[in-house]
């Protein structure tokens, strides 16, 4: 390894540029949900990369008015305030010309002819492990740009950054593909719950079907939450999940366990959060434990019609989060409350023809969610091991 060189990164072959904080910072008035810049919350920047799914827009005057802070292609963003260590990485998937920063984030601009933007991309997700030694703050954790510059690290050469960032590449262009194929499965079977189930609806109620009740088609569990001394994240025990925090595009990650368990969801339940927020939807990978702040629901006569429990449940959520607004300090819904709430119900073999032509769809969902679970794991085994020098890449 005596080409590789250590160095801090205030020595490293990149711009740490912090954003514009003057008299011109766009005030909360001026933000729009379409717009010529997207101005960047911490919403839009997650652990391991962007999230656009809600964005705030400044006019083009304003933008021009800012000094710094503007994202040129190939560039991070790293959060470092509040919270730290969350990095996005300005290539050419993303959509979006112009991006400003916010006063709680840097932009990280590599030297290209030094260092390859995909390795600094990697290079800072392989650092995110070591962000929490450098932050400051109780109220609000930070991490000032004169403790960054501080961080020591390795740099290859480059012909061993490429071939580094090659590696990491093909497993995360493996697990985006994954991804936009579960979207598009996930659409498709939705639209086929609707075909079958809402629209018939329109003009009244078909023969057939009837009007109920929550448990007249689903038995539910509300969490109850354990003692917080049985809580860990040594993985001993199992999952305990106690609200939405954990919850992803369809499986909660494994973060939190507890070795007392109070209440359970069972593999492929329905899993709702019922407390601010009320209404965000999952699906339980494995038996679990819930929370407070979690129900799980599954169709009482067969719990293998997993799939027409989820995209029932999903067509109710307009209802479901009507009480993010009836809490005195937050919303919340109760096992009263979702026994209150309307159904339709419509003949049992209807739902049975459903499961067995939306089942196939819905469960290469959930075969994708497993392969992305495994590539994920290794991508994350290999990152530190192959930044460090303990595994070397072939040139």
């Amino acid at each position: 390894m005596s080409e590789w060189r250590e160095c801090k990164l205030g020595d490293a072959p990149l711009e740490i540029i912090d954003g514009d904080r003057g008299n011109n910072y766009p005030p909360q008035n001026e933000f729009k949900d379409i717009g010529y810049c997207l101005f960047l919350s911490t919403k839009n920047v997650r652990y391991d990369g962007f999230d656009f799914s809600e964005c705030q827009f400044i006019s083009k005057e304003r933008d021009e008015l800012l000094r710094k802070g503007k994202l040129q292609r190939d560039d991070l963003v790293l959060t470092t305030r509040g919270t730290v260590g969350n990095v996005g990485f300005f290539n050419s998937s993303v959509k979006y010309e112009n991006i400003r920063i916010n006063s709680g984030m840097v932009i990280i601009r590599p030297d290209k002819n030094n260092l390859l933007p995909r390795f600094n991309y990697y290079l800072f997700r392989k650092l995110q492990s070591d962000f929490l030694t450098y932050t400051s703050g109780s109220a609000q954790p930070q991490l000032p740009i004169k403790d960054l510059n501080e961080i020591r690290i390795l740099l290859p050469p480059l012909p061993e950054q490429r071939a580094i960032a090659a590696v990491l590449s093909s497993l995360d262009d493996k697990i985006d593909l994954l991804h936009r194929q579960n979207k598009t499965l996930e659409a498709m079977a939705e639209a086929l719950f609707r075909q079958w189930f809402v629209e018939p609806c329109k003009d009244g109620l078909p023969e057939g079907w009837r009007e109920g009740k929550i448990p007249d088609e689903f038995a539910f569990t509300m969490g109850q939450s354990p003692v917080g001394t049985s809580f860990n994240e040594d993985e001993i025990g199992i999952p305990m999940f106690q609200g939405n925090a954990d919850f992803g595009f369809r499986f909660p990650s494994e973060r939190v366990y507890t070795t007392e368990p109070t209440r359970f969801a069972e593999p492929l339940d329905t899993l709702v959060s019922v407390r601010a927020p009320v209404g965000e939807q999952n699906m339980a990978l494995v038996k679990c434990c819930i929370g407070r702040g979690v129900a799980a629901f599954r169709y009482s006569a067969n719990k293998d019609y997993y799939t027409y429990t989820y995209f029932k449940i999903r067509s109710l959520m307009s209802e479901i989060k009507r009480f993010n607004d009836e809490g005195t300090v937050f919303g919340s819904i109760g096992k009263s409350d979702f026994e209150a709430l309307d159904i339709i119900i419509p003949p049992q073999d209807l739902i049975e023809d459903f499961e067995m032509t939306a089942k196939p769809i819905n469960d290469k969902v959930i075969e994708n969610c497993y392969q992305i679970r495994t590539l994920e794991k290794l991508r994350d085994t290999l990152l530190p091991k192959l930044m460090s020098g303990e595994v070397r890449v072939k040139v």
